[in-house]
């Protein structure tokens, strides 16, 4: 188990909210909590987000940008951080085609930030919160770590994956333990608005049209967030993983059309659908290998899609009537 202080950037957002009451639940660490609180949606959200554990004593939460090279310096010094869960960013395939240059001064830009102010610095760890969008176009399926990858169709991807590099690469010439942990579609309680899922929940309970992007037949490897939580700490402690990629998906594709019924079913509504044309940025298929995560971090995920999805249900339900 991990013993020292925990810096989590993006500790506001999605995944990173959950981390940090994992953390809380199963560790004995202190945890400083990195997160800017930016517009990229409802900011409301993101203090919702952590308010559970913005008083609790073994965290320190600080608003502001990791992207700030010499803030990062004096942070990391000061609070003695021994492990960066690298979980902020500016995420989404279609956002990043809009936008290409936010997502190369944040997530590249930001991560090389971060690495070089733990340069030289005693770290247990660097994880970096990487996605399955690296594999790109002509990656084998399911995607294997190892194996070939192919050319990503989007900046985020290409984002993600110019991240990766840095990140071995200051294993390799500086020893900084890096991991990447590459995540296959995360859904779950607190998602954000902008993701497929929470799109469809959406739109199916106010009776508005869903945006179907093609032809319904894009599978994607959806992944509660429970699951991959528990696998980031896992790698948060594992030796063998450093220098390493390592998918945590759920290794079950499920096709777009199939997800909008099981959304429907869970809500007790019909859904309405109003086609799109399909964005060549969109990956047929993603699907995540887990031998080498079963292998290093004993990573087994353990909740079913359609399980997911009636507690997402619940939980956007309940949350709306708040």
């Amino acid at each position: 188990m991990i013993d020292g202080t925990v810096l989590v950037t993006g500790a506001a957002g999605f995944i990173g909210s959950h981390l940090v009451e994992l953390l809380l639940e199963e560790t004995n660490c202190r945890l400083v909590c990195l997160d800017d609180f930016n517009p990229s949606y409802d900011v409301a959200r993101k203090r919702a987000n952590v308010a559970g554990f913005v008083a609790h004593p073994r965290v320190r939460l600080i608003e502001h940008s990791f992207c700030d090279a010499a803030f990062m310096q004096r942070l990391v010094a000061e609070e003695a951080i021994r492990y960066v869960a690298h979980l902020g960013g500016h995420a989404g395939v279609r956002a990043s085609l809009a936008d290409p240059w936010r997502y190369e001064q944040v997530n590249v830009g930001g991560t090389l930030a971060l690495l070089e102010a733990v340069r030289g610095r005693p770290l247990e760890r660097f994880l970096l919160a990487s996605s399955s969008t690296v594999y790109g176009w002509g990656a084998p399926v399911p995607f294997l770590e190892d194996g070939p990858l192919g050319v990503p169709l989007s900046p985020y991807g290409v984002s993600k994956r110019a991240a990766e590099l840095l990140c071995l690469m200051y294993w390799r010439v500086h020893g900084v333990p890096a991991v990447c942990a590459r995540l296959f579609s995360v859904y779950g309680p607190r998602l954000r608005p902008d993701l497929a899922l929470a799109v469809f929940t959406r739109a199916i309970e106010r009776g508005q049209p869903i945006p179907l992007y093609g032809d319904g037949s894009v599978q994607r490897d959806f992944t509660h967030v429970s699951d991959v939580c528990r696998g980031l700490l896992a790698a948060l402690a594992c030796e063998a993983a450093v220098g390493e990629a390592v998918n945590l998906g759920h290794a079950e594709p499920i096709a777009i059309r199939e997800v909008i019924e099981l959304v429907a079913q869970a809500l007790g509504k019909a859904a309405q659908i109003e086609l799109r044309p399909g964005s060549p940025a969109d990956l047929p298929a993603t699907c995540a290998d887990l031998s080498k995560a079963q292998r290093l971090l004993n990573y087994r995920p353990q909740i079913g899609f359609a399980e997911g999805v009636r507690a997402y249900v619940d939980w956007y339900r309940d949350t709306a009537a708040t």
